[in-house]
């Protein structure tokens, strides 16, 4: 049935009593610590990052039901006033670590939207990761409406960034070939009242 006692006790015989024992339980007990450590700090260090992205989605949302809707088209696909809610949200997650700083590399804040549909414009910046593929997207939704009453339009923001987890490389000490997702992306939303 279980041979692990059998086996810890025939290592224990070889090794010459309670030291011979003493060694064979950190033998196996250190993979388990290793394992259990690397995954609090990753899974501490994936939940901060979701937090710094929700900060930013908040701060950009408030900036952004400020801004005057003046410009605001369907045809506009890059309204002046989304501009400093994009640059908003890009230095927040930049003074947070999530994003390596302003003027280094290619993560650069963009000067126009990706995409637009309706009252819904995306932004989508790269190179800000070592993996090309890793892109920051912000969505800006300036006619979200809420409620099934009086209609009050507001503004949504929603900020993606994936984190790439370090606990799949401290699994494999204990699981060879084991796995799970490397990448999860973390998506943060945010809306406020329209305030012009």
């Amino acid at each position: 049935m279980n041979r692990l006692p059998h086996l810890v006790r025939a290592w224990s015989r070889c090794l010459g009593g309670s030291d011979g024992s003493a060694i064979v339980e950190l033998a196996i007990t250190l993979p388990l610590l290793v394992v259990f450590v690397v995954g609090i700090f990753d899974f501490s260090g994936a939940f901060n990052q979701k937090q710094k992205i929700e900060h930013a989605a908040q701060l950009g949302a408030i900036l952004a039901g400020a801004q005057p809707t003046s410009d605001i088209e369907l045809a506009n696909a890059n309204p002046d006033s989304l501009q400093p809610v994009v640059t908003v949200i890009f230095n927040s997650l930049a003074a947070d670590g999530v994003l390596p700083l302003a003027n280094q590399g290619t993560c650069k804040t963009p000067v126009a939207a990706s995409s637009n549909s309706l009252l819904t414009w995306n932004y989508q910046i790269s190179g800000c990761s070592s993996v090309s593929t890793d892109n920051l997207n912000i969505a800006i939704n300036r006619g979200a409406t809420a409620g099934s009453g009086p209609v009050a339009v507001g503004t949504t923001v929603q900020v993606q960034f994936p984190y790439r987890w370090r606990f799949n490389s401290a699994i494999q000490l204990l699981f060879p070939g084991a796995g799970y997702a490397v990448v999860t992306t973390l998506t943060e939303t945010a809306t406020v009242h329209n305030q012009m």
